[in-house]
């Protein structure tokens, strides 16, 4: 238990960094084993969520498509002044805005006890000749360090433009790639386990994230319709395996965990998996009833609880998971079974949750837990309470 502790303890992402991205023009959040993000419709809730979800899309190459969805880099970065006089603050001058002094920018960023990432988005320089794609956005700089904080000797991977450089065994810089082209991350380019570990176990380490976000209740969810069932450690984002995954929990998993789940929300009730020809689908034992009920005759609170479920049952726990906004559509009375999930699977997982009720909040809150307060000022997202007094120590490798 004392190893199993500690390698949570090291993997842990302690510190998230985020500059110039939307509302967030300069946010450093210190994250725990379970971290509660809260605050008003505005406060950047989402914008923060928005912005993890970019920050893993580097694994595999898709933060820059993810930039050009949301309308280049000129929609997502900071939309502000680069910074606020006093008297504006006070509310004694309007907001007014100058020429840019800095290249626009975008900077993600993460910190752990081991190793440490940071990206920085820009715009390209002139092309000549011109490209149809001379406005997409593209990586300037990436860095890999050891320990949570950054400092020159702890660098261990810098890329910078085309040009990747990595320290070797014997602290000197060696050349990994010359010509690596600017839309590609070099977590997706440079795999070479002898010279550039840290830069696979980098990769490794945010692929194995994961999202829930966008599980479907319509009547066209996948989640309600019969699905070919293999076994399924790990529930698809938007819950399209969620009878084979809830099969899997059964017969390898958290029997106990997945029969208490049920009966904490529904007193009475058998879950039941109707498998035939290979195709699996979920229905309810209800006792007083002659047959199970079918996915189309619950509720959609019903199916988003059994959703979370598998999500948070897995037989395969990831390192990091988030959660977007769990409690839609449950009624409150399934909120404390919820978080009783949510607690559990934090003991395996770190996990991250933004949720609008502050019921959850604070059924969420203890001493494995950070509770984050956003709030907006001047368009600009801040957390409540943080100032330069306690705000989390953080340095990006590049100004």
């Amino acid at each position: 238990m004392a190893m199993t502790t500690r390698w949570y303890r090291e993997m842990a992402i302690r510190t998230l960094a985020i500059a110039n991205y939307r509302s967030l023009r300069e946010v450093v959040l210190p994250l725990d084993q379970l971290t509660i993000i809260t605050g008003a419709n505005g406060s950047g809730k989402s914008n923060l969520y928005r912005a993890l979800r970019l920050l893993s899309d580097t694994k595999m190459g898709g933060a820059i498509p993810s930039l050009a969805r949301e309308g280049g880099i000129n929609s997502a970065v900071w939309a502000g002044p680069e910074t606020f006089a006093k008297d504006v603050k006070k509310g004694h001058l309007p907001v007014q805005g100058g020429p840019r002094k800095k290249p626009v920018n975008l900077k993600l960023g993460f910190a752990s006890d081991n190793f440490s990432y940071s990206v920085e988005f820009g715009l390209p320089l002139p092309q000549n000749p011109t490209s149809d794609f001379d406005h997409d956005p593209e990586i300037k700089r990436e860095a890999i360090w050891y320990g949570d904080r950054w400092r020159a000797p702890s660098a261990l991977v810098d890329r910078h433009g085309t040009l990747v450089r990595v320290r070797d065994g014997g602290g000197t810089w060696q050349t990994a790639s010359e010509n690596l082209a600017r839309y590609d991350s070099m977590l997706t380019q440079i795999a070479d386990p002898t010279s550039a570990p840290e830069i696979l176990i980098l990769r490794d380490r945010i692929r194995s994230w994961r999202f829930y976000d966008s599980f479907r209740t319509d009547e066209f969810s996948p989640a309600w319709q019969e699905q070919i069932g293999t076994h399924t450690p790990v529930l698809f984002h938007d819950g399209r395996d969620l009878a084979a995954a809830l099969q899997t929990i059964t017969e390898i998993g958290d029997v106990e965990g997945l029969e208490t789940a049920i009966e904490d929300a529904f007193p009475g009730t058998e879950l039941w998996i109707e498998f035939g020809g290979g195709r699996f689908q979920v229905a309810f034992k209800h006792y007083g009833l002659l047959r199970p009920l079918s996915p189309t005759e619950l509720s959609d609170g019903t199916l988003r609880y059994l959703l979370l479920i598998a999500a948070l049952l897995t037989p395969r726990p990831p390192e990091f998971m988030v959660l977007n906004e769990p409690e839609t559509s449950l009624h409150h009375d399934l909120v404390p079974a919820l978080a009783r999930l949510i607690r559990k699977a934090s003991e395996t997982s770190q996990v991250w949750v933004v949720t609008h009720l502050p019921m959850l909040a604070e059924l969420l809150e203890n001493d494995r837990s950070q509770l984050i307060h956003l709030e907006k000022e001047l368009g600009e997202t801040h957390i409540k309470g943080q100032d330069s007094l306690n705000t989390t120590i953080w340095n990006w490798p590049f100004r």
